[in-house]
């Protein structure tokens, strides 16, 4: 026998076990969280072109390297993760928010294989982003190429 429950009563229910978040504290830890992130990769630009003479480029190059390494590391411990929760979109938005997003569906499917394992879960996450991103970049390219040679700009 099924029992009615009335649409006051499902709200309140609703409302009992729907979680509450503080937006400003989401806010601000997404902010000192990305924001520390960022002054990780400030570091190591300054060492690798200070103590070690690299062109702003080459230390930019490396520079990304390294926090996709460093992300990846922590990643396979199960820190970034806990990083991510705590930072919201501080962590997940940063080129070490990308490389988590690849990695871990990697470790989580590697079990079921090379193959059928990290083979096809790898890009879950990633995927969407790599295809919109190389299709938005290949129209915006064609209107340009369109511009040029119409003279629209």
């Amino acid at each position: 026998m099924k029992q009615k429950i009335s649409n006051e009563e499902y709200n309140a229910y609703v409302e009992q076990v729907t979680p509450t978040y503080s937006t400003w504290k989401n806010c601000l830890n997404a902010f000192w969280i990305g924001g520390f992130i960022c002054l990780i990769g400030e570091i190591i630009f300054y060492f690798l072109k200070n103590y070690l003479g690299l062109p702003d480029e080459d230390a930019a190059s490396y520079e990304s390297i390294l926090l996709i390494l460093l992300s990846v590391t922590l990643t396979g411990f199960n820190a970034y993760g806990h990083i991510a929760r705590l930072g919201g979109a501080g962590a997940l938005v940063p080129i070490t928010g990308f490389a988590n997003s690849v990695a871990a569906p990697a470790i989580e499917y590697q079990k079921e294989g090379q193959v059928f394992g990290i083979g096809v879960k790898i890009f879950t996450i990633a995927g969407p982003v790599i295809l919109y991103g190389i299709l938005t970049s290949w129209l915006f390219g064609l209107i340009y190429y369109f511009g040029i040679q119409f003279g629209w700009w």
